[in-house]
């Protein structure tokens, strides 16, 4: 799935633990939910101050639903 493999390089880059990675995905009627789920050391990262870098990676999810027509959502996991 593209959504996946394009979520899964953007937090390869920017989180320590890269094998503790995680994304589910869910279709349904919606759209498409991405579980992620990393590291606990890893959380504050993908997070990010007042959740500006978890918001970051919706927002450019968005810039992909645009380009296929599907919507897409992000659900983060401790």
């Amino acid at each position: 799935m593209q959504e996946v493999d394009f979520l899964q390089f953007i937090v390869e880059n920017i989180v320590t633990h890269k094998e503790d990675i995680t994304i589910e995905t869910q279709d349904d009627e919606l759209g498409t939910l991405l579980t992620l789920q990393v590291h606990e050391d890893d959380m504050g990262i993908i997070i990010g101050k007042k959740w500006a870098t978890v918001n970051s990676l919706r927002s450019i999810l968005r810039l992909l639903w645009m380009k296929t027509g599907k919507k897409i959502n992000l659900k983060v996991l401790n």
